[in-house]
């Protein structure tokens, strides 16, 4: 987990999007490790780690699905060396199978503004802008959301 913490905190580090919020780093490293969420991660033939995403099913705690039947994609990342290359794609893909197979209907998530290329890979993968579930978390801090319904 180590690993993947640390590549979530250099990936959004290298991207400016801990400025706002520096305190979101400790949060950053967390997620998942209440068993709540299921961390994928990408690696290349020499196992390096180039990316991660992680599933979380709804639950009470869940910050914009609203019932059983969605889920959310947090934390994603991508080295900033292997941006560029399909890890974020591939990433997206998996867990959107990921939520298939576990009968999920609709998949969400929550991005800041200022992440037009994690915007690029959702659109691409046929996210839509759900701006009725837009939110602020905390002053200056505004999260567009995005969804998928996902077919069979």
């Amino acid at each position: 987990m180590n690993a993947v913490s640390e590549l979530r905190v250099m990936a959004y580090t290298a991207d400016g999007l801990l400025d706002a919020n520096p305190a979101y780093v400790e949060a950053l490293r967390l997620l998942g490790t209440d068993g709540r969420g299921e961390i994928l991660v990408a690696a290349d033939e020499e196992q390096r780690l180039l990316g991660t995403i992680m599933f979380e099913p709804w639950s009470p705690e869940s910050e914009i699905a609203r019932n059983a039947d969605e889920a959310e994609i947090r934390a994603f990342a991508v080295a900033p060396e292997a941006r560029g290359r399909g890890v974020g794609r591939d990433l997206v893909n998996a867990l959107v199978e990921r939520a298939r197979e576990e009968g999920v209907t609709r998949l969400l998530l929550s991005t800041l503004p200022e992440m037009v290329s994690a915007q690029y890979v959702y659109r691409a993968r046929g996210f839509e802008r759900v701006p009725e579930r837009d939110w602020t978390p905390m002053p200056d801090v505004n999260l567009l959301a995005y969804e998928l319904v996902v077919k069979d």
